[in-house]
C-alpha cells in the first residue's frame, strides 16, 4: 500500500501541480504594463499614467503623464525626483533620444504655480504633446536632463500609456 501512495504522490507533484501552475500563468497573465488611473495632480482628480523608473545611477524617478488644464489639454510629463533633497533648476529642457530621433520638450514647470512655489524643487513638467505627435510606435525612449539624471531609459509599455492618454 505504501508503494502506491508513494507513487500517486510523484504523479501529482511532477505532473499536475506544474500543469496547475502553468495553465493559472496562461489565463492570468502578470502585469507588464502601467496603467491609466486616477490620480490627485494640482488638487483635483484626472486620469494619469504613473510609473516608477530608475537612471543608469540606480537612482528612483517617478513619471506622471496627464492631460493639463492649465496648459489647454496638453499632455504634460511631470518628473519627481527620489529622495525629495534633490534640486532641479528652471528652465532646463529634456532631452529625448529614440535611435537616431531627438527632441527637447520645454520645461512648464514654472508656469504651474503650485510647483513654482514648491520649496524643496524636486520635481518638473514638461510639454509631451510633441514627441507622441511625432511617434508612430510605441518605442523605448531615454530621457536626460542636464545636471539632474545623464540617462533614464523608459520602456515602451510606458509610452504605449502615454499615447492612449493623448
Amino acid at each position: 500500500m505504501k508503494k502506491i501512495t508513494k507513487s500517486n504522490k510523484n504523479i501529482f507533484l511532477k505532473g499536475i501541480l506544474p500543469l496547475l501552475l502553468l495553465l493559472s500563468f496562461i489565463f492570468n497573465p502578470l502585469k507588464v504594463s502601467a496603467e491609466v488611473a486616477e490620480t490627485e495632480i494640482n488638487g483635483e482628480l484626472m486620469n494619469a499614467s504613473s510609473e516608477f523608473l530608475r537612471d543608469l545611477d540606480f537612482e528612483t524617478w517617478q513619471l506622471v503623464a496627464y492631460k493639463s488644464p492649465l496648459f489647454e489639454d496638453k499632455l504634460i510629463l511631470r518628473v519627481i525626483g527620489y529622495p525629495g533633497n534633490l534640486r532641479i533648476d528652471h528652465p532646463t529642457d529634456l532631452r529625448v533620444e529614440s535611435g537616431r530621433k531627438q527632441w527637447l520638450l520645454d520645461d512648464k514647470t514654472l508656469l504651474n504655480v503650485e510647483l513654482a512655489n514648491d520649496g524643496r524643487q524636486a520635481a518638473a513638467e514638461f510639454d509631451l504633446d510633441e514627441l507622441i505627435q511625432n511617434l508612430d510606435k510605441n518605442r523605448p525612449l531615454r530621457l536626460s536632463l542636464s545636471g539632474v539624471f545623464s540617462e533614464l531609459p523608459v520602456p515602451p509599455f510606458v509610452v504605449k500609456e502615454w499615447r492612449s492618454i493623448n
